[in-house]
């Protein structure tokens, strides 16, 4: 099995908003008007990659990057990781390890001095991070924001 990965471009869309269904299964989808808006800014914004996973030419996992520049650490930025997902039918295959080893190679690329992400409370996605290298070196705090407008709104 090969597994390829690549930066996504807008025809993965669609591909893309199911693994996030997979992700976030309870959240309303979005209308079309506000996703190309969305993936408008996505793709102009500087040091961002939504990488996709692909297997037989089908869209199988995803992790959206993006790279903050930084004060600190002689200026070398940092590498922060989002969204990752690998479809259900594709887990234990090794596209989450190729996804991550993809974004390790990205912060490699633009000198960061980390890669950074933050992970659910769960034991198994722990595990899995440990085993890309990852360390759980530090605590991570949320803070959810309510929203105040319509779901289909865009700021």
């Amino acid at each position: 099995m090969k597994i390829t990965v690549r930066p996504a471009a807008e025809q993965d869309l669609p591909s893309l908003l199911a693994l996030y269904g997979e992700l976030n299964p309870d959240d309303p989808p979005l209308s079309k008007e506000s996703v190309d808006l969305i993936w408008t800014g996505i793709a102009g914004q500087q040091g961002r990659t939504v990488l996709v996973a692909e297997v037989d030419a089908t869209i199988v996992g995803t992790a959206d990057c993006m790279i903050l520049p930084n004060l600190t650490r002689g200026g070398r930025p940092i590498l922060f990781v989002e969204n990752v997902v690998v479809a259900v039918s594709s887990r234990r295959l090794g596209v989450g390890q190729r996804l991550m080893a993809a974004a390790v190679h990205l912060g490699e690329m633009a000198d960061c001095y980390k890669v950074q992400l933050l992970a659910a409370d769960d034991t198994y996605v722990h595990d899995f991070y440990e085993s890309c290298g990852f360390k759980p070196l530090a605590q991570g705090f949320r803070h959810y924001i309510e929203q105040e407008r319509p779901s289909s709104a865009v700021a």
